[in-house]
């Protein structure tokens, strides 16, 4: 079940990551940005001693904020 649970998280992330940086991609590359924007966002957070509160919306927005940087590191290498 706790997969089930981090696919999904991972997908809302990587969708408002999307959004946010206003790229079209699938929908496997949005829950890949997702699940791998949690890992770079969490270690990234805690490394700047910010604390997001727990639970499903903070599990979100760190997942989000993290699929944003991913996204923008993206970008600049492509250009």
């Amino acid at each position: 079940m706790e997969l089930v649970y981090f696919i999904l998280i991972g997908a809302v992330a990587g969708w408002l990551a999307s959004k946010v940086m206003n790229i079209q991609a699938g929908l496997l590359t949005i829950i890949i940005l997702g699940i791998v924007g949690g890992f770079v966002g969490g270690w990234g957070l805690a490394k700047l001693g910010i604390v997001i509160g727990g639970g499903l919306v903070g599990s979100i927005i760190v997942s989000a904020l993290g699929a944003v940087v991913l996204i923008f590191i993206y970008k600049l290498i492509t250009k």
